[in-house]
């Protein structure tokens, strides 16, 4: 058997389910005797700094509802436009707040949101 280089080893995992995935690291794991999860923990307790640098470049943003404020009916109506929910699932969110209204969205869509939100007289966060 030829032996494979790591683009072809990463292409080919590429193309795996998650399901196939976790298999193969489950067989992995017993023919080898190793555990896959070890030097993942080390990774993380060894890069304290990471979660700065993150920040900085982060791309995906939650608008996240945390107030209907006394226009309500206009901020389901916002709801609705932005998400495509029914009437009752975004009464739904709305009364549940604090919840997200959309969920990794780019920063420009976000603060579009944001706005349209805050114009209907709710209480919005970005995070």
């Amino acid at each position: 058997m030829a032996k494979l280089s790591q683009e072809d080893l990463l292409a080919q995992f590429e193309e795996m389910t998650l399901i196939e995935l976790a298999a193969f690291v489950s067989a992995f794991e017993e023919k080898f005797d190793v555990t896959a999860a070890a030097p993942v923990a080390v990774a993380a307790a060894g890069a304290p700094g990471a979660p700065a640098e993150a920040v900085e470049e982060k791309d995906e943003f939650d608008v996240i509802l945390t107030g209907a404020g006394d226009k309500k009916i206009q901020v389901i109506k916002v709801v609705r436009e932005l998400t495509s929910l029914g009437l009752k699932e975004a009464k739904d969110l709305v009364d549940g707040t604090p919840k997200p209204v959309l969920e990794k969205v780019n920063k420009e869509a976000a603060d579009k949101a944001a706005e349209a939100l805050k114009g209907a007289g709710a209480a919005v966060e970005v995070k």
